[in-house]
């Protein structure tokens, strides 16, 4: 399936609806960036969709600062350079894989800087955003909820 690790590809955090959309172009502006997804899928999205034993879609992963703009996102995000990624489960219950996720980050020591279960209220949409490393390097470890 990929280029990537064994169940995640570049395409995945650069493809975008938004970016398709509005003309933005979305591929990695350097490999400084390529290399942070790569960190990212290795370190926490591939052992994570091990554990969990089911799929996992990327909903939004590397941004351009063009399309960050574009979604709403903050000027500091961790997309921006590629240590971050959106998140739902392809069976659907994004419930019961936000409860994984976070027990799995607790119970394995996994470094990340954020964990951020969160919901759009317009759109009814869910998705779990995990970071690995945000402003400066940080990993600070957090657990947050964040309501659109």
């Amino acid at each position: 399936m990929s280029d990537l690790t064994k169940n995640f590809s570049y395409e995945e955090f650069t493809e975008s609806n938004t970016a398709k959309n509005r003309g933005i172009d979305n591929d990695f502006p350097n490999p400084t960036v390529k290399n942070a997804v790569r960190e990212l899928a290795e370190t926490i999205l591939q052992p994570l969709r091990d554990a969990y034993g089911s799929g996992i879609r990327i909903t939004s992963g590397y941004r351009c600062p063009a399309l960050n703009k574009a979604v709403g996102g903050a000027a500091s995000s961790a997309h921006l350079t590629g240590y971050a990624a959106d998140l739902q489960p392809m069976n659907g219950d994004i419930t019961g894989f936000t409860k994984f996720a976070v027990d799995w980050l607790k119970r394995t020591g996994t470094a990340f800087d954020q964990c951020i279960t969160e919901r759009n209220t317009k759109t009814g949409a869910r998705w779990l955003h995990i970071g690995l490393k945000g402003p400066g390097g940080k990993q600070r470890r957090q657990f947050l909820n964040i309501t659109l």
